[in-house]
């Protein structure tokens, strides 16, 4: 059960399961591909195997991290060493005490204005199936120091 406008009253460290799962707006952006090397992150356009990109929800999430082990694990006590989420994202905006988006699935009721305004990767990202290994680097579009 989720507290009513819970996002506004309950600190991030204070949700229930629930509560956090339910702030994902389902972007898909946390599914793209991340390449670490000599404190940089390099995100590339390329968004994982499991990632359904016409609706940008995991194909399976309950068991996501087993079967693909480097599955990004975004927890309450990390979100701050996420510096890669788009300024967008539900946890990052909390995070840094900012509200949501009117676009969110939260405040609009359904993710259409969210995808409608560009936010998520439906229309830009395509699979680590379609992109040999080798060419990973030809897909980096934006470049980080970690943080």
């Amino acid at each position: 059960m989720l507290r009513e406008r819970f996002w506004e009253t309950v600190p991030l460290e204070e949700m229930t399961d629930p509560e956090w799962e339910a702030l994902c707006d389902g972007c898909g952006q946390c599914c793209l591909i991340k390449l670490e090397d000599a404190g940089e992150v390099a995100v590339l356009n390329v968004a994982c195997e499991l990632l359904d990109i016409g609706s940008c929800r995991c194909s399976d999430y309950p068991n996501r991290f087993e079967r693909v082990p480097a599955c990004t694990r975004l927890t309450r006590d990390a979100i701050d060493r996420f510096n890669w989420l788009p300024h967008s994202c539900a946890y990052r905006r909390l995070a840094e005490g900012r509200r949501l988006a009117g676009w969110h699935p939260l405040i609009s009721g359904n993710d259409r204005r969210m995808h409608r305004t560009g936010k998520s990767v439906r229309d830009w990202a395509v699979s680590e199936r379609d992109v040999p290994e080798e060419a990973l680097d030809e897909h980096i579009i934006q470049i980080l120091p970690i943080e």
